[in-house]
């Protein structure tokens, strides 16, 4: 039987700790998650925010430096997008965020975004940066990947960076580290992670950001007893959503998909989950089964700017040369433009050719084909089918399209 849509709703106070410790001056109808139904661990919901409605599971194209690479904005929220995701890391860097807020208020006006901006803490890119950066219990002392400037980053610093952006949900500021690592170095991450959210969610509180979020970030690498650890010191500090981090670094998707499985069960079925940095179709697909509702990932575009498609039949490489004389789209009968009005010869011949526009219409065909995704996988759960529909988009990508 179909879900009863708007059968059941959500609200983050409904965490007791949240509501025990505080909402950082925010009304009650200022963040809001609506759960109107699950199948199986599958869930369907949506997000609501001064800026706009997120449906979930929902996946967010990445914006880095106050741009989705290639696509103009207007085309990124015409694919299906509800939210974009900003980089606190590289707009500090250029530039800045003390810059965008003096000069327009928010990345949103910057860039001319009306939606949702998520923005990550700048963690993961100060964290890449092994040989620029020093990490202490304050933070993190690192150098410019730009021009080697020194610059630091703290719990404190990154939260007032995204309160400049004036991003509508903002993540706390934790310590990533590569997999594999041993037990000792997952714990010691993990549970300076949980200092630092703690330091996050007093900043944020400072801050009495009317309808924004913060969400915290579960840490531990792929150890269960670690992860379990996380979630129950991230509950008790209070969040608006959780974010499931530390993975897709070298652990292998199917050590992943089991750290996913087993977090999400952890984490309160009122409030949000996102699991970060996620990634192919296929994960996309298998971590919603395991109850997660949000997404980013650089993959699509990347892979467009690489002359890779993803589409309802497999993924397809335009750079081989079966596809010079191929006349079809790339998804025949796919209403997008971009997906399906363009010849396979025509994006080969630009691929080979080193034609920007080839890159832009394969980015816009992917994060057109994640957005039909996402949607095909909201459309299942409201009506009770999504295991079926999970079934034949794997079957679908397996037989590719036929000659």
């Amino acid at each position: 039987m179909p879900c009863a849509v708007g059968l059941r709703r959500a609200h983050v106070h409904d965490n007791p700790v949240f509501q025990q410790q505080g909402t950082g001056g925010m009304s009650d109808d200022s963040f809001r998650f609506e759960l109107q139904c699950t199948d199986g661990a599958a869930r369907l919901g949506r997000i609501h925010l001064p800026r706009g409605v997120i449906r979930t599971p929902a996946f967010m194209p990445v914006g880095t430096q106050g741009t989705v690479k290639g696509i103009w904005p207007q085309d990124v929220r015409a694919a299906g997008a509800d939210i974009i995701l900003g980089n606190t890391y590289h707009l500090m860097l250029r530039p800045t965020a003390e810059r965008i807020h003096e000069l327009f208020g928010s990345l949103h006006a910057f860039m001319r975004w009306d939606g949702p901006i998520l923005t990550d803490s700048g963690g993961f890119q100060v964290m890449s940066l092994s040989s620029l950066r020093k990490i202490t219990e304050e933070g993190v002392h690192f150098r410019s990947h730009l021009d080697g400037s020194a610059h630091f980053m703290s719990p404190e610093r990154s939260m007032e960076i995204q309160h400049l952006l004036d991003s509508d949900i903002r993540m706390q500021l934790d310590e990533v580290i590569a997999l594999p690592a041993t037990v000792e170095e997952q714990a010691r991450a993990m549970q300076r992670s949980l200092r630092w959210a703690a330091r996050c969610r007093e900043a944020f509180e400072r801050q009495q950001a009317m309808g924004r979020a913060i969400f915290g970030i579960v840490q531990g690498g792929v150890e269960e007893e670690l992860r379990a650890a996380s979630v129950k010191g991230l509950l008790e500090i209070g969040f608006h959503g959780y974010a499931i981090g530390g993975l897709a670094v070298g652990e292998g998707q199917e050590t992943m998909l089991r750290m996913v499985e087993y977090t999400a069960a952890l984490l309160p079925a009122k409030q949000p989950r996102y699991l970060m940095g996620v990634g192919t179709p296929e994960d996309l697909l298998e971590a919603v089964a395991r109850g997660v509702d949000m997404f980013d990932c650089v993959m699509p575009t990347r892979a467009g700017r690489h002359g890779q498609a993803f589409t309802r039949f497999g993924k397809l490489n335009l750079r081989n040369a079966r596809f010079a004389t191929d006349t079809r789209p790339l998804d025949p009968g796919n209403p997008h433009p971009a997906l399906g009005g363009y010849s396979r010869a025509y994006l080969h011949h630009l691929v080979k050719a080193g034609e920007l526009l080839g890159q832009m219409i394969l980015s816009l065909a992917n994060i057109a084909y994640y957005q039909q995704l996402m949607a095909g996988m909201r459309e299942a759960i409201s009506q009770g089918t999504f295991e079926q529909f999970r079934q034949r988009t794997k079957e679908q990508w397996q037989a590719g399209l036929p000659d």
